[in-house]
């Protein structure tokens, strides 16, 4: 999909070229630089938040894992739980890369955040990310009383791939009897490998591009054999979407997750989950990060944010134990 500089929103267009110098020739070793890049954020608070670390030792091996534990400044009793995975491609990024978002839905409800610094796919691919995702909303679960959270409003959410493994984690807890998920808000979210959609196939678009997804899908998927890719790995290989939690999202119209997103949204629906989504017109991928000044991406936060407040009003899902 051509994508060419008139057909971007115009309060996008600057970030956006300066997005394309940053990644421009997407290789292995680049992902490494903006790994390291990103890596400095590590340990940024959020102002008018309680901010701290926990370290959890993994079940399988006895490695420990990090989360990042946001709070308000007041905690109520019995507040939702939202598991919040950042972006990145599954090869980059921090949890406090998402300190806007994670800002913006503790100010509005008064939840509690638990954002998992899962392992990357430069050192450790698939399952490694979506074992420690398990791993943090077992643990959030487990500990809700600590947490003060209550265990029937347990959320999942993230950008990007983030929310790829939003997506993949709510097929995986409702296959194996895991924990009971509310809401899920996968927003853009990376959950095709094929790349046989139109949006996906030779986009040239600013921030991600099929060459940066190309990329980041063989990261990810290492040596797994390519016809035999597991759903929950690529959530979009998945034939069967029933007994998902609701859901919202968007997209932008330019970028290479546009079908796959809207294809999720369709199956979704025809499994009779309620879906929130919007399609935003001239926008790239991750264009309320890039700027979230802009119109548009005001737009987009204001109906995400509207989405998550009725899900907060309305829905709820039980523990088995």
């Amino acid at each position: 999909m051509k994508i060419e500089r008139k057909m971007i929103d115009k309060q996008l267009r600057i970030p956006g070229m300066i997005s394309q110098m940053i990644l421009k020739s997407p290789d292995e070793a680049k992902f490494r630089q903006l790994r390291q890049k990103s890596d400095r954020l590590r340990g940024k608070k959020i102002k008018g938040l309680q901010c701290h670390e926990e370290w959890i030792p993994r079940r399988q091996d006895g490695t420990f894992l990090r989360l990042c534990i946001y709070k308000p400044l007041v905690v109520s009793e019995n507040a939702a739980g939202i598991l919040w995975m950042h972006g990145g491609g599954y090869a980059i990024g921090v949890p406090e890369s998402s300190d806007g978002i994670i800002k913006k839905l503790i100010d509005e409800s008064g939840c509690i955040v638990i954002a998992p610094g899962y392992r990357l796919s430069l050192d450790s691919p698939y399952p490694a990310a979506l074992n420690d995702c398990h791993e943090a909303l077992l643990w959030m679960k487990e500990n809700a009383s600590m947490l003060k959270i209550r265990d029937d409003q347990l959320m999942v959410g993230g950008e990007s791939s983030g929310g790829g493994l939003a997506v993949a984690l709510t097929l995986y807890e409702r296959d194996h009897c895991g924990v009971k998920i509310a809401f899920q808000m996968p927003l853009y979210p990376m959950i095709d490998d094929r790349m046989t959609n139109e949006s996906a196939k030779e986009n040239n678009a600013p921030v991600w591009d099929s060459d940066a997804n190309r990329v980041a899908w063989g990261l990810y998927l290492g040596d797994l054999d390519k016809e035999k890719i597991p759903f929950y790995a690529a959530p979009s290989r998945a034939s069967d979407f029933t007994g998902l939690p609701p859901a919202v999202t968007f997209v932008g119209d330019l970028e290479p997750f546009r079908d796959e997103t809207i294809q999720y949204v369709r199956n979704l629906r025809d499994a009779e989950i309620p879906v929130d989504f919007e399609l935003y017109a001239g926008c790239y991928h991750a264009f309320d990060r890039m700027n979230p000044y802009a119109e548009v991406s005001r737009k987009a936060l204001s109906f995400f944010i509207k989405s998550f407040k009725y899900a907060i009003e309305h829905y709820f899902a039980e523990q088995d134990i």
